[in-house]
């Protein structure tokens, strides 16, 4: 542990807490916080969370991103314009531009839905 600049009277509390068993310090923590209307928790969560496991968050949102349009270009166009709702020329365009999101903010069944289809046709398609 790097040495701090403490003063006097700081020093002298530390060696105080220093030789304090685990209830007492609990007890001053408690104390300090009703005397001075502040809360130790979030200090302590932050010591805590390098050891922590980490928790894998749970993604709930997907975006259909199509990467490649592979030999059937025609039949993917017709396979957005389906998912989309685009017209002709919007769907061509978006199959052209490759690689591009088709549809975003997706729940994962409706996105693997749509990779699915997109992929019967030869696209080649990414979750993100």
């Amino acid at each position: 542990m790097s040495e701090v600049n403490l003063s006097e009277n700081a020093a002298k509390v530390l060696e105080l807490i220093e030789g304090m068993s685990i209830l007492e310090a609990a007890d001053l923590v408690k104390a300090m916080e009703d005397k001075f209307g502040v809360s130790a928790a979030a200090p302590v969560a932050v010591a805590a969370a390098p050891g922590a496991e980490a928790v894998e968050e749970v993604k709930d949102e997907f975006n259909v991103m199509l990467t490649g349009v592979g030999d059937k270009k025609i039949q993917v166009i017709k396979v957005v314009r389906a998912i989309t709702g685009l017209g002709l020329k919007e769907a061509k365009t978006l199959v052209e531009s490759a690689p591009t999101a088709v549809k975003e903010g997706l729940p994962k069944a409706e996105a693997e839905e749509l990779k699915v289809k997109l992929e019967e046709v030869g696209a080649i398609i990414d979750l993100k």
